[in-house]
């Protein structure tokens, strides 16, 4: 028997209507609570997923970039403009206060976070997929399950978690470096500033075109790779060993200031250690880009013409902004990390 049929007996679709009248008491709610119950099962096992160390890690990761990076893009990208010059170059040869007050003054608040849109894509993924590769490196390197590691196991561990997370990410570093100093007023880019400035996709797109195809997109990874690895091998490092002296393993609560202190004091350290490898890579991500004046052949040759033309200041041009940037850097987003991470943590309790 139908109900949609036109030549149904009307008194079949009334006998219909009084069985469904006579079905035991609470049979209507048997199927929404089935639903209700499934529901609850499949966002147990979200929840459950998300509280895994090494996921809760990856994500807090992700928001410990994007906010540190923001907090200081600013100085982020005065360093940039002052790592690449070269010597005749004075455009940027400001103190600090100076040089963002150019950077204000010829391009406004744009100005100032020009290319952290492209940072914070590029960040986000970067910084979970350290994170996240830094715990399950720390699980292959435990001498026993849950057993403590070594200094010397965590440089290991947060080096190879450097060069995870840059190659995954480097062709959007690149992109980020051309898009914070093709608006800057050097002189040599004047004649090529046009009405429209390329976005973040343009560029990529120009490079992969003109410059050498996927080449052209991974320029200067090798020097990046080196000073990746030991920068974030120190930095993991520098950091749990500060936090176990300022925050005992007995202390319930830790303070958030003695977090951002030793997420400070991490930064800077591995910063001053590896900051002439920062200087190479900015140099050979503009190897080509027209105007600039660079033609280095090597890693060896760059450093050979920069320890001839501008001694050892070259290495650590831009050093003062990049260390008054990396103090609320890293503590920003050691904080970060750590709120985050414990709250998905938290979610299984």
């Amino acid at each position: 028997m139908s109900l949609n049929r036109k030549d149904d007996n009307p008194d079949d679709r009334a006998a219909l209507r009084h069985g469904l009248t006579q079905l035991p008491a609470g049979a209507a709610e048997v199927f929404p609570q089935a639903q209700v119950k499934q529901r609850n099962a499949a966002l147990a096992a979200v929840t459950d997923r998300l509280a895994e160390p090494v996921v809760a890690a990856f994500i807090g990761g992700g928001v410990a970039g994007a906010v540190s990076r923001t907090i200081v893009s600013p100085l982020e990208r005065l360093k940039i403009l002052l790592q690449v010059q070269s010597v005749g170059r004075e455009e940027y040869k400001l103190s600090i206060s100076k040089g963002l007050a150019k950077m204000w003054r010829e391009e406004g608040w744009r100005g100032f976070m020009r290319g952290n849109g492209t940072n914070c894509i590029r960040i986000v993924p970067y910084s979970a997929v350290q994170f996240g590769s830094y715990n399950l490196y720390k699980k292959a390197f435990e001498p026993t399950p849950g057993g403590e590691l070594t200094p010397l196991r965590r440089l290991t561990c947060g080096g190879l978690a450097g060069i995870t997370s840059v190659t995954f990410t480097y062709p959007l570093d690149i992109v980020r470096t051309r898009l914070s100093i093709q608006s800057a007023s050097f002189a040599e880019l004047k004649s090529q500033h046009q009405t429209k400035l390329p976005g973040m996709y343009e560029t990529m797109r120009l490079m992969y075109k003109n410059e050498g195809g996927i080449v052209a997109l991974y320029r200067g990874i090798l020097p990046t790779v080196a000073g990746v690895a030991p920068y974030v091998g120190l930095n993991f490092m520098t950091y749990e060993s500060i936090r176990k002296i300022l925050t005992p393993e007995g202390d319930a609560n830790p303070s958030a200031l003695r977090k951002l202190l030793a997420g400070a004091i991490s930064g800077a350290v591995a910063q001053t250690c590896t900051y002439p490898f920062d200087v190479l890579r900015r140099r050979f991500q503009i190897n080509t880009m027209s105007g600039m004046g660079y033609k280095y052949t090597s890693i060896f040759d760059a450093v050979r013409v920069i320890a001839l033309e501008e001694g050892l200041r070259g290495f650590y041009k831009g050093i003062v902004p990049n260390l008054l940037k990396v103090a609320p850097s890293m503590a920003s987003s050691w904080l970060s990390f750590e709120l985050t991470r414990d709250f998905f943590v938290g979610l299984s309790k």
